[in-house]
């Protein structure tokens, strides 16, 4: 049972780790979280982005997703919930005097526990990223291997196992990176503007998106 070749975990791996290292809404979150507040801010928000995609795995393991993939009114319902808060992220950043990004201890701290809510919903709320799953995961169950669901929740799982190699470095890197520039506000006034024309290409990006 789940008995599988050196080249399927091989393949398999390689497919994760890209995955994990594409840019996109849930790698942009984290990073601006941790420059934003710190390693603790971006592991809060790196734990909520995992939350939303064992959400997505779990779905994805009971057919759930495939609603998305077959209704054009769920899809453009998610998508644009999706897209309009990714947007809205954008917005607050583009309106921010240049102390978000680099933790100015003057503005409004935000809470790990609320950064890790707000990773939960950019990753929910990215209908792509359920379509993908369901698109993903079934090219790596195997026939006779176990029950089609039970491979589905272990293919999905170790996607976000391995994210636990990926995503930790980069945010140690990161917030490394915050401490150096922290107190620069010419510095940070334009890290919060690419970030937030970051969020808004990608809502524009997502809302664009077809199935």
């Amino acid at each position: 049972m789940l008995d599988y070749s050196i080249l399927h975990w091989g393949t398999f791996l390689t497919a994760a780790i890209l995955l994990n290292l594409s840019p996109g809404p849930d790698i942009a979150f984290i990073l601006g979280q941790t420059a934003k507040g710190g390693s603790k801010a971006g592991f809060a928000a790196m734990y909520g982005i995992w939350t939303g995609a064992a959400g997505h795995v779990l779905f994805a393991a009971i057919g759930l997703s495939a609603i998305l993939a077959t209704s054009a009114v769920a899809f453009s319902m998610v998508k644009w919930v999706g897209a309009g808060y990714l947007i809205w992220l954008g917005i607050k950043a583009l309106r921010s005097k240049g102390g978000g990004l680099v933790g100015d201890q003057g503005g409004d701290i935000i809470s790990n526990e609320k950064i890790f809510r707000q990773g939960i919903l950019v990753s929910l709320l990215n209908p792509k990223v359920a379509i993908f799953f369901l698109a993903f995961l079934p090219q790596f169950v195997v026939a006779g291997a176990g029950p089609a669901w039970a491979q589905l929740l272990l293919h999905g799982s170790l996607i976000i196992v391995v994210a636990g190699f990926v995503e930790p470095p980069l945010i140690l890197v990161g917030s490394k990176l915050a401490k150096a520039i922290r107190g620069n506000p010419k510095l940070g006034l334009w890290l919060d503007r690419s970030l937030g024309t970051l969020f808004i290409a990608l809502g524009l990006k997502l809302a664009l998106s077809e199935r």
